[in-house]
């Protein structure tokens, strides 16, 4: 009993713990909330409150109608949707391959591969701005794609390999002998397996492409051309000439459609390989 006791103490203090370090992390979300309702231009004042003295939407109102933001929702879409399709439909087969094959050089070219990705993409900037101006993908999605992709395909492949590897290969073995050809044992059974990891990656990559800033703003010239990152930073590029409540709303919309994915694939992403099994 007191053994049980102890663990129930602990368990609780464990799960407090947990609160509070999720209520930190909150604070900056449920302030920028509190700005965004604010009806004064104001960040930061003396009667802190996260409930304002003058609560008004019309900060969410200038973010629709005065800011070209659904345009640049519909930039950052595309870049998005063409991004996840192209890191996935080429991260899943070669990770699958390079998880199953063994040939001459896997291993050389997994280093160099994981070496690439690790190595900071600040620093290849000027080198990836010169190749690409040469062939005119400078202020073009298509040299965000190529930039983009180059990036989270390393990451696919790398992320999908660790769990294709756990995949136990007498699963596949099976399935052959019940006369499944190599088409159908990858459709039919791996990656019905890897739903999970699949959902993670690709929200990886979503998040990735959502957010990035540094090539957004360098590649890409014009509000027209503005992905939301850049285009949030074009709304308050300096703290005189800009509105942070304006910001704050622009801030919380922009979230909001991540937000929406990361629930929708929530259930996959927390499904176990095991369950997959039995599913299957």
């Amino acid at each position: 009993m007191k053994k049980r006791q102890k663990e129930n103490i602990l368990l609780v203090l464990v799960n407090l713990f947990f609160i509070v370090i999720c209520f930190c992390v909150l604070v900056p979300v449920l302030y920028a909330l509190s700005v965004s309702l604010n009806a004064e231009n104001s960040l930061l004042s003396s009667n802190f409150s996260f409930l304002p003295e003058k609560l008004t939407f019309a900060n969410y109102w200038a973010v629709f109608v005065d800011e070209p933001i659904l345009l640049w929702l519909k930039n950052s879409l595309i870049l998005a949707v063409i991004t996840l399709a192209i890191s996935l439909g080429t991260g899943i087969p070669a990770a699958y391959e390079f998880s199953r094959r063994r040939f001459p050089g896997r291993k050389a070219i997994l280093k160099v591969l994981i070496l690439l990705y690790a190595f900071p993409s600040l620093l290849s900037m000027t080198a990836l701005y010169k190749l690409l101006t040469p062939l005119g993908l400078i202020n073009t999605k298509s040299g965000l794609i190529i930039v983009y992709t180059g990036t989270m395909a390393v990451f696919a492949l790398w992320n999908m390999k660790g769990y294709f590897d756990t995949i136990p290969t007498e699963i596949e073995e099976a399935a052959m002998i019940d006369g499944a050809s190599p088409v159908q044992i990858v459709l039919r059974i791996v990656l019905p397996l890897a739903k999970p990891t699949i959902a993670v990656t690709a929200m990886m990559v979503l998040v990735y492409v959502w957010n990035e800033y540094i090539f957004a703003v360098n590649f890409m010239t014009g509000s027209d051309t503005y992905t939301l990152a850049a285009g949030l930073y074009s709304l308050q590029a300096t703290e005189m000439s800009g509105s942070w409540p304006v910001f704050a709303a622009a801030s919380i919309v922009v979230s909001i459609p991540i937000l929406i994915v990361f629930f929708a694939l929530q259930k996959n992403m927390t499904t176990g390989l095991t369950s997959g099994g039995v599913k299957g």
